[in-house]
């Protein structure tokens, strides 16, 4: 049987000694081929990922009263703030693109409405400007909230959105909603209400996290902030009900 084989070895062998500078062209080129391929995978598994978590301190929804009415309805404004950590554990670096809240809708059961906006969520896709930074008094000092993309007045830091594999970057978003009526606002238990809030990279990639965050009133969500509320009405030239109460 080795004896059949002979021949073919024997044929092989010459044609590998007479084409060597072909062998040896398929070989580099191989190889290169191969090593392309292996540097697409490689760069399609380097991705950023983002791991987003909520700190304690001014993360709270807050609706409140506008002084209008709608079809008998009283007229009112949801403000959302969210002090965010958003940690890169990724294995590519990216810059924060934009983020967005969404919410369930406090709506009564089994209409249409209630199908998207209570079992789906409403979203509030862009952030809206703070007039004023978040502080709070601890004794005789301040202490001061950054924000996440939003330029302080008070603190010399410029924010840092773009977060290298490994590290993380933390500050305050702020976010109101456009002026609504009836149920349109988030739905409340315990205190609290579930939201989703959605982070999208440079490479147009969204993070998600759905947590609970506290439901407050204006008078304590101003604790935080003199201005919570007003970025909106001040743009329109408004006034709101409680800004002589509070």
């Amino acid at each position: 049987m080795l004896s059949d084989l002979e021949p073919m070895y024997m044929a092989i062998a010459s044609w590998l000694n007479e084409n060597g500078g072909v062998v040896s062209v398929l070989i580099f080129v191989s190889t290169l081929f191969l090593g392309w391929v292996s540097g697409i995978f490689a760069a399609l598994r380097r991705r950023p990922k983002f791991e987003i978590s909520t700190i304690e301190g001014p993360t709270f929804s807050c609706t409140y009263e506008l002084g209008k009415e709608f079809n008998h309805h009283s007229v009112h404004r949801t403000g959302i703030v969210l002090y965010l950590s958003v940690a890169n554990v990724g294995s590519a670096a990216s810059s924060i693109d934009n983020v967005s809240v969404a919410y369930h809708w406090n709506l009564i059961p089994f209409s249409l409405l209630w199908l998207r906006r209570r079992l789906g969520w409403f979203w509030v896709e862009h952030q809206t400007a703070s007039l004023e930074d978040y502080w709070v008094k601890i004794g005789d000092n301040a202490k001061v909230y950054p924000f996440l993309t939003q330029t302080s007045t008070l603190l010399p830091r410029e924010p840092n959105t773009y977060v290298n594999i490994g590290q993380s970057t933390k500050g305050i978003v702020y976010f109101e909603q456009e002026e609504s009526w009836g149920g349109c606002f988030p739905k409340e238990s315990g205190g609290k209400t579930q939201v989703k809030i959605r982070i999208r990279d440079a490479f147009g990639k969204h993070h998600t996290l759905k947590t609970t965050i506290p439901v407050v009133s204006l008078q304590k969500a101003r604790e935080f902030n003199r201005s919570f509320g007003k970025t909106l009405s001040e743009l329109r030239g408004e006034k709101l009900p409680d800004d002589e109460r509070i």
